[in-house]
Formats: C-alpha cells, structure tokens, sequence
C-alpha cells in the first residue's frame, strides 16, 4: 500500500526550509502532495505569487534539491474562508493521503478534528527561513538570495519578483 502525505503552505516564496522539509517527509512516506494553498491569492504583499509561480519554484526547488519528481503531486488549494468545511475542501482537491503534516496550529487542529494522523515536520532555521521575512528583506533591498534555492532565485528574476513586491509596497497615500 503506498503512504502518502500532505504538507500544505502558501510558498510565497518557496524557500530552503520547504526544501528540507519535503526531503524530510518523503523518507517517511512513498508519496508527497504539496497543497499550495491561498491559490486564488496573487499580487499582494502577503500572498505576491501566482499558483502557477509558485508550482513552478516547488517543482524546481525540489528538482535541484535530488527529489524524484514522480514521487511528489502538486495541488493548487485556494480559500474557502470557512474552517467548518476546510478539511473536506482540501481533500475534494486532492488525491488521498494519510498524513498531514503541519507546522500550523489551526491546520493541525482542523485535521487532528476531522480524525486525520497530523504531524509537525522539523522547523529548518525558521527565523531565516520564513516567507515574510524574505519578501520583508525583498522590498527593504536586504540580503535574501541565499534563503531560496538557485533554481527558485532564477525563476523570481525571471517574474522580476523584487520589482514586484515594490511596486506592491508603494501607497498612493499622502501623507500630509
């Protein structure tokens, strides 16, 4: 019987604690789904990255890092806004899995509830390794290259990512 887990994260962007992570659960299960979620969210401070952006740096990252493609499915998961049916949402989308894994205590708290086995995977220098700190360091012209892998930082020049989460930072407000 193959065992498959979920992780499920926004990615915005993918960086090397994602990276190590998968790796991380994939030597506990045959097969990984990476549930992308807030997939409807784009062009936002918080969410600056499109689902498809963001499939493409998993899938690269994961590449680079060694992982065997064929062992990992991406699902695209946008918002419900309403955690009484969340879970079920998540799983209409997805194939079946067994495991959840999460560091996120509504995430766990939701599939612990609906009877799923939920586990928290290590944190990988989580004060570095974090989406907001990156796109903070991003629009500040702070160091942040090293946090993404190679293939992920090629992909975010390629969308022009900086110039993005700029043009997102500015306001049209005057202060007066």
């Amino acid at each position: 019987m193959v065992t498959r887990g979920i992780l499920i994260g926004r990615f915005q962007p993918p960086h090397k604690g994602h990276v190590e992570v998968a790796k991380q659960i994939l030597r506990e299960v045959d097969e990984l789904i990476v549930g992308i979620g807030s997939a409807q969210e784009s062009h936002t401070l918080e969410n600056p990255f499109t689902a498809g952006e963001r499939t493409l740096m998993i899938s690269k990252a994961l590449a680079e890092a060694g992982v065997d493609l064929s062992r990992v499915h991406m699902i695209p998961i946008p918002d419900v806004n309403n955690h009484a049916i969340w879970v079920s949402h998540v799983v209409s989308l997805s194939p079946p899995f067994s495991v959840v894994y999460s560091g996120n205590p509504l995430v766990k708290r939701l599939f612990k509830e609906a009877g799923f086995n939920v586990k928290t995977p290590p944190m990988f220098k989580r004060k570095e390794y974090w989406g907001a700190e990156i796109r903070n360091r991003m629009i500040k012209g702070g160091k942040w290259e090293d946090l993404v892998p190679k293939s992920v930082l090629e992909v975010m020049k390629e969308i022009k990512a900086v110039e993005r989460l700029k043009d997102l930072s500015k306001t049209d407000y005057l202060l007066r």
